[in-house]
């Protein structure tokens, strides 16, 4: 089998997820520098590695409610 070649920026969105078993737009800008998480993510899935969308909700500075999107592989 073919082994799939990820860049640098897909293997830290991959390993990420892998670890910490998610991931959303605030935690890739914060926590390994990603500002384009859904173009890296629609790299990833081009490639073939399966990863599945949800939303969560979340408040915001001023305490309203807001649905974020939140990808895991699998």
């Amino acid at each position: 089998m073919d082994e799939i070649k990820l860049t640098t920026r897909e293997q830290r969105v991959f390993d990420y997820m892998a670890e910490f078993g998610s991931i959303t737009s605030l935690q890739a800008f914060v926590d390994i520098g990603e500002t384009r998480l859904s173009g890296c993510i629609f790299e990833l899935k081009k490639k073939g590695i399966n990863i599945s969308t949800s939303f969560i909700k979340v408040q915001n500075r001023y305490g309203e409610s807001r649905s974020v999107k939140q990808y895991q592989i699998g």
